[in-house]
This record gives structure tokens, sequence and C-alpha cells, in this order.
């Protein structure tokens, strides 16, 4: 499966984006889809999963309650629903999805299998 991430831009501060990881190729069918961030300087750090199947979302606490996670079937889409975002949310965002990865390893990047090619997301007034 080849993905697609999408909907980064420039954003001030207390603002929105909706980020889109589209799949070609095939389906979400029976994977998980992580959402990572890598900010100027340092490693990619791991936002939230979803398990299409079943919908369930996890999510890094700094995140909690600001993003959410969901999936679209029918448009074999997932997105990432960024609220009240803060200046240390910029980074580049990638979408990755593993069909094996289990819930302890979420947060690994090391876990997924494809990779999309990141969408830029900037925080500033």
């Amino acid at each position: 499966v080849q993905l697609q991430a999408s909907g980064g831009g420039v954003v001030q501060p207390g603002g929105s984006l909706r980020l889109s990881c589209a799949a070609s190729g095939g389906t979400f069918s029976g994977y998980v889809v992580g959402w990572f961030c890598q900010a100027p300087g340092k490693g990619r750090e791991f936002v939230a999963a979803i398990r299409v199947s079943s919908s369930h979302a996890y999510y890094t606490d700094s995140v909690k309650g600001r993003f959410t996670t969901s999936r679209d079937n029918a448009k074999k889409a997932v997105y990432l629903q960024m609220n009240s975002l803060r200046p240390e949310d910029t980074a580049v965002y990638y979408c990755a999805v593993s069909r094996t990865i289990i819930v302890s390893s979420y947060t690994n990047e090391n876990g997924y299998h494809y990779w999309g090619q990141g969408t830029q997301v900037t925080v500033s007034s």
C-alpha cells in the first residue's frame, strides 16, 4: 500500500488543521495507522494511532484532548484532526501503517512498514 499524507499548512496558535492519510493500491483494512511528527533537529515522535477495524485510538499525552484520529473506510482515508494547536506542534507529520503491530508497540516507529511522505505543519503567530 502506498500512503499520501496531506492537509498541512500554517496556522496561528489555537487554530486547527485536519491531516489526511490516503491509501492507494489498497485499503486500510486490517491495518493500524500511526501518526508521527518530526520537528527540526529532533527524531520522529509518536502522535497517535488507530486500529482501523475497531477504530480504537491511542494518543501521546501531549495531544490528548486536542487531537483526534479517525477513519473513513469508504474514502480509504485516515484523518488526524488537530485542534488547539501550539507552536510546539510545529513539525513534519507522517502517517504509517502496520498489519502486525501490537498495542504496546504503537509508539515505536520501527513497528510500521509503510510510510507516507510527510506534510508540514507550522503553528506560528
